[in-house]
């Protein structure tokens, strides 16, 4: 029986790839950089990688190590600029379902994102004190399948699934040894998953009809 659920962030419970980008250019204007400003389609085939292979695409023509300083400073910058932007970017339903899912089982959040992250999403979302625990790339420096198998030995869950809405959010899971259900109204499309959403507030109906 399934006794956790473990969410991806980007394109699952939230659409921000807006923000990040305006985020990102508010350094690289600070730093005169403004050649290397993005946009938010511009992210849309890379929320998902880890941190340093988003930079080997954005920034391609900026030397390593300095290449991944820049990708820090924009990622600070970044948080700082979603933190103070009153904005609403979550996918419907969220809270709502959250709380109905806390009855049943335990909730975690597992991102490729920077530290900070995902403490910020769960405080956007108004998630706090239902979101058990969280990892992320910023704390492992390891690919996120690597991350959800620390999280699981961490709070030695028996019986989790992952959600999440690309093809590497899928294999990230497979790596682990778990479930994967697929976000359909995110950014992806996995090969191979075991049960799909066409929205959030699918999720509690979802999981009972799962063998």
């Amino acid at each position: 029986m399934m006794d956790a659920l473990i969410f991806d962030i980007d394109g699952t419970l939230w659409d921000s790839r807006a923000l990040v980008a305006e985020g990102y250019n508010i350094q690289l204007r600070r730093e005169g950089l403004e050649q290397l400003c993005v946009t938010a389609e511009d992210f849309l085939p890379l929320f998902g990688k880890v941190m340093t292979e988003i930079a080997d695409v954005i920034f391609a023509t900026v030397p390593t190590p300095e290449r991944y300083a820049l990708m820090q400073r924009c990622m600070d910058t970044e948080n700082r600029y979603l933190a103070d932007n009153p904005c609403q970017i979550g996918y419907p339903g969220i809270r709502e379902t959250m709380v109905a899912l806390k009855e049943k089982y335990r909730l975690f959040i597992v991102s490729n994102s920077q530290k900070g992250y995902p403490e910020l999403c769960i405080r956007k979302l108004g998630l706090s004190g239902l979101i058990e625990g969280h990892l992320c790339f910023g704390d492992t420096g390891k690919p996120k399948g690597e991350t959800l198998r620390r999280l699981i030995a961490m709070y030695d869950l028996q019986s989790p699934v992952y959600i999440g809405d690309t093809g590497l959010d899928g294999e990230a899971a497979q790596v682990a040894g778990i479930p994967f259900i697929w976000a359909a109204y995110g950014f992806g499309a996995p090969e191979t998953y075991h049960a799909k959403l066409e929205e959030f507030s699918q999720l509690p109906r979802v999981l009972e009809e799962m063998p």
